[in-house]
């Protein structure tokens, strides 16, 4: 089976994955976007090729390998043809690590991370800015106040911050975790020029002049789609930011020590963070 020219973006949510896709996109080489449908795609088809189906025993090993490969080649048919590095974005690759493996043993997963309560505030203000709507990622839910939505998002089965804290915890400590490039949003807003560089470093990458005042990003019909307007926009030039939090102390404060990419003592595995 071929091993297809691709990476993988993953991590938590509103961590820098579109902005880091955006800066990734303006090299020619690259193939880069918001979160793509393939992840969704292998976790639809393989309950269909396992215990789970009446069909499972028409699958060897092989055959399933060749049914991932021919989705992700399918897929990204277009940019693969034109000899590009693929980059697929979708937060549950963290926890298919040993598929990824198998399908892409050269590939790394860049994940991107931030502090978990300030990812948390950023999620509440973007529900803020938008009144009128009603997100699908609350799943229509609407009578709530901050500390609910709080409590859905941090869910560690479904919940937009919870499920993919836990999937990269999980890819963390695991036996592949040597396939992991995690990149700071604060590293990588405040200096992106030098955090990029050490990420191409650590592709094997030729050098590329990026554009940092420049990098634009928009998908506004999927965004309106979801109910959460600009959730995927990118402002042209990258900075840091800086403004207080719009949470309450005590829902910040619940959520501080969960940041365990900053514990040196917790990592075992010497991921490379950047």
């Amino acid at each position: 089976m071929q091993n297809h020219a691709a990476h993988f973006i993953s991590g938590l949510p509103r961590s820098g994955s579109t902005l880091l896709s955006a800066i990734l996109k303006q090299n020619p080489r690259f193939s880069a976007g918001m979160s793509s449908p393939v992840a969704t795609l292998f976790n639809a088809v393989l309950p269909k090729m396992s215990g789970a189906s009446e069909y499972a025993s028409f699958f060897s090993e092989d055959r399933r390998r060749r049914v991932f490969d021919s989705l992700f080649k399918a897929y990204h048919h277009d940019e693969l043809e034109r000899g590009k590095w693929v980059f697929d974005t979708n937060r549950t690759w963290t926890a298919k690590l040993p598929l990824l493996h198998q399908l892409f043993p050269r590939s790394k997963v860049i994940c991107c991370v931030r502090e978990v309560p300030w990812v948390i505030d950023s999620v509440e203000m973007m529900v803020r800015r938008n009144p009128t709507h009603v997100s699908g990622i609350f799943q229509g839910k609407t009578s709530r106040n901050v500390y609910g939505r709080v409590k859905d998002l941090m869910d560690a089965e479904r919940g937009l911050i919870g499920l993919p804290w836990g999937s990269l915890r999980e890819a963390w400590f695991g036996e592949h975790a040597d396939k992991l490039i995690v990149i700071r949003y604060e590293s990588l807003v405040s200096n992106p020029s030098a955090i990029v560089r050490q990420l191409y470093e650590r592709l094997g990458e030729k050098p590329f002049n990026h554009d940092f005042e420049n990098v634009g990003y928009q998908e506004e019909e999927f965004d309106r789609r979801l109910g959460m307007p600009d959730l995927h926009t990118v402002r042209r030039k990258v900075e840091h930011i800086g403004r207080p939090t719009i949470l309450p102390p005590d829902l910040f404060m619940k959520y501080v020590d969960m940041n365990f990419w900053e514990n040196e003592k917790l990592n075992t595995k010497k991921v490379c963070v950047l």
